[in-house]
């Protein structure tokens, strides 16, 4: 079935037999109605599996607590939250008040700013500074001054600001044609609150992205900030972090965090918070639903995206059904010695009727006006407010009823509009308008796209248990032949992530993967095998990758070459050379990087389980290990030392509350804050009694950019789509 689809977008797949479980019935109508509103797994390559054992069936995410995840630090340190009380303050608050900027009266500084503009302008500042002073400043949106020739008089209309009204910041932006200019005024970012206090640029502030405002009396002998464990279920990270940021009223780039943590779980990871006091966030414990922040501690540097080893995964499958337990006990077992193909998951390519790499594909295609339609074109899946808005603007064009109508987190849809507003026609300004971390991310979902492919091929034509010739391979000691150096080996993007940007990619795509850039490089030597290190022995299965195409990458030296090349020449692209000028979208521009083909979990543990009632969780949360304890103060650093070679096995070490120290309580144990009793569960052992279900426990480790989801593709041999689960539920 999967072969018929392959061959249609890429021909010279050749047929192989991949592993697939027979144990799955076909889906019915009804899976089929819905999944087909989404991204299928061979749409975007991902056909092959290492274990050739059947597959059984098994619900996944059916309670957030099925699918928990703890963030693991650049020391190893999985994460966990394990106190929710403040530690005794160091720095003190003097209680001064800052004079609120919005009583002020500007009526001189527009005066000034009536010898250097129009009429026009001088009204639109001022109904600018009224509607800021109202006290709706989350929804004031910029202004643009009339277009400027002379770079003179816009140079002075820069400085104005700068002197008088420090609160607002300029930036120059393209005009109605070529030859002029138009200068757009904002809040400043870092300080929309307090005008004149601590408000600066970025470039003044270092291009930090944190938000520069905070406690005004800090000590200096005192780290700046403030470290914290965000506890949260059902919420993706930028919406918990919004929620706190606006009980305590600053900016969402006030926050710091090491990677985007899935929406439908439940997780812990570390956040970082400019200048605030740990007293003001424990106090929001008792007004936060689904959010519980704890674990405080003053450290000097910000957390920063990619800085984060990787994530701990606790995952039950419930419902489970197999022909026998033999298949269970033996595919858990192939998981943990034999690992799985690290496909990109699905959640790499969007969870709309429009994958993202089809967008991706067509901005390296040059095709700005193609582009801007795939993105605002109605969609199937999506929610019945999106598919209004995407309907209305289809029928009448209506840019600003459009904007009104749509939701304020499609941040990208919401800035092509904008900017075609301000220049009809002009669809490839339209694009940049997108913050970059958007816009880069469609590209790297069509890196992501030619890797699938290229990895189902090497399993294909290689199989999964030898190193052949021309596999490129990460390499070891201190060979003589030509190598080639490349950033960020192992988290694939160079810009996944923009830590300069207030918006992210929808979170739900990214689900159960942190990919995120790393700030400090990394450079790893990559080779092509050759025949006598294939002799030697010198590598092994696991150390085989595969490039994401870039300028600086080299491609195998075999047959698996081919496969990126012919399948983006199908899509119109080529990999050496740009059919256009815009350089951030064209894939010559783009670094590169590389991906193992196979990745094992580290520190794998599994259990089969028994129980009665689904609805009830079978694993222990931390929140819910708080509630039953004694808080304990925790207020200290973790160690950091590494051992053995610093590999991510050698490095991942179980923090104070450990995944493997978890003990299920007895039957009548009760969680006092929640009014639950967890079930008595049992390992799988003798005959089982009516009305009992099956459950299969996995912990495991990955490193950052690694999909826990494809960890379970390879049990159960069925697709790991949201809409095939849910049929399941």
């Amino acid at each position: 079935m999967w072969l018929n689809s392959v061959s249609s977008c890429f021909p010279n797949l050749k047929p192989y037999n991949c592993y697939c479980s027979a144990t799955p019935p076909p889906p019915p109508t009804a899976v089929k109605a819905l999944t087909a509103m989404t991204t299928q797994e061979s749409e975007v390559g991902i056909f092959c599996y290492i274990s050739p054992l059947p597959g059984f069936r098994g619900i996944l995410k059916q309670r957030y607590s099925d699918f928990m995840v703890n963030e693991v630090d650049m020391e190893g340190n999985v994460v966990h939250l394990t106190n929710l009380e403040a530690p005794p303050e160091v720095v003190k608050e003097n209680g001064a008040k800052t004079e609120d900027a919005a009583s002020k009266d500007y009526s001189a500084e527009i005066e000034k700013f009536r010898c250097l503009a129009s009429g026009e302008d001088v009204e639109r500042l001022e109904a600018f500074i009224r509607e800021v002073n109202s006290g709706s400043e989350d929804g004031v949106m910029p202004i643009v001054l009339s277009p400027d020739y002379d770079k003179v008089h816009r140079t002075a209309v820069h400085n104005f600001f700068k002197e008088n009204l420090k609160f607002l910041v300029t930036d120059a932006v393209d005009g109605p044609d070529a030859s002029s200019k138009c200068i757009r005024v904002r809040l400043n970012s870092g300080g929309q609150n307090g005008r004149g206090r601590n408000s600066k640029k970025r470039k003044e502030r270092g291009d930090k992205p944190f938000d520069s405002r905070g406690v005004d009396d800090w000590s200096e002998h005192v780290g700046k900030f403030l470290r914290f464990h965000l506890f949260k279920e059902n919420k993706d990270t930028q919406e918990a972090l919004g929620v706190i940021g606006k009980m305590l009223g600053i900016q969402p780039r006030a926050f710091g965090f090491a990677g985007t943590k899935d929406k439908r779980a439940v997780t812990c990871q570390r956040v970082t918070v400019f200048k605030q006091f740990a007293s003001r966030l424990a106090a929001l414990n008792d007004r936060l639903i689904g959010i519980k922040v704890g674990d405080f501690c003053y450290v000097k540097e910000g957390l920063s995206l990619g800085q984060l080893l990787g994530n701990r995964f606790t995952i039950t499958l419930r419902g489970v059904v197999a022909d026998s337990e033999d298949i269970i006990q033996a595919s858990a077992n192939a998981l943990g010695k034999q690992g799985f193909v690290n496909y990109f998951g699905l959640q790499r390519f969007g969870s709309g009727s429009i994958p993202t790499h089809l967008i991706g594909a067509s901005l390296l295609r040059g095709e700005w006006k193609s582009t801007v339609s795939m993105m605002l074109e109605p969609r199937e899946g999506e929610r019945d407010v999106i598919t209004e808005a995407r309907k209305y603007y289809k029928e009448s064009n209506d840019i600003d009823g459009t904007l009104r109508k749509l939701p304020r987190y499609l941040v990208a849809e919401r800035a092509v509009l904008q900017c075609l507003k301000k220049c009809p026609g002009n669809y490839s300004q339209a694009l940049k308008a997108v913050p970059r971390t958007l816009r880069m991310m469609y590209v790297h979902s069509y890196q992501s796209y030619l890797w699938n492919h290229a990895a189902s091929m090497r399993v294909q034509k290689y199989g999964t248990d030898r190193v052949v010739v021309g596999d490129l391979v990460y390499c070891k000691g201190h060979e003589t032949e030509k190598v080639t150096g490349i950033v960020s080996s192992e988290c694939v993007d160079e810009n996944v992530n923009d830590e300069n940007c207030d918006d992210t990619f929808d979170p739900n795509h990214l689900d159960d993967i942190s990919e995120t850039n790393v700030p400090e490089a990394r450079v790893s030597l990559v080779k092509a095998v050759t025949a006598e290190d294939i002799n030697n022995g010198t590598y092994t299965i696991d150390d085989i990758v595969l490039p994401l195409p870039g300028s600086r990458v080299i491609f195998p030296e075999n047959d698996i070459a081919a496969v990126f090349h012919d399948l983006a020449k199908k899509d119109g692209i080529s990999l050496t050379e740009s059919v256009h000028n815009v350089k951030e979208f064209s894939i010559t521009n783009v670094t590169g990087s590389y991906r193992r083909v196979f990745q094992k979990p580290v520190d794998f543990e599994w259990d089969i389980l028994k129980y009665i009632d689904g609805n009830i969780p079978l694993v222990e949360t931390d929140f819910e290990k708080i509630a039953k304890t004694k808080p304990v103060n925790v207020n200290k650093e973790y160690p950091t030392g590494v051992s053995g070679d610093g590999s991510l096995h050698d490095r991942i070490k179980q923090s104070e509350c450990s995944v493997n120290d978890v003990q299920l309580p007895k039957k009548d144990n009760e969680v006092e804050s929640e009014g639950e009793k967890l079930p008595h569960v049992e390992s799988l052992g003798g005959p089982i009694p009516q009305g009992t279900q099956i459950a299969l426990k996995l912990s495991f480790t990955l490193p950052a950019s690694c999909y826990a989801t494809m960890a379970i593709r390879e049990l159960l041999k069925t697709s790991t789509s949201v809409a095939f689960h849910k049929t399941l539920n």
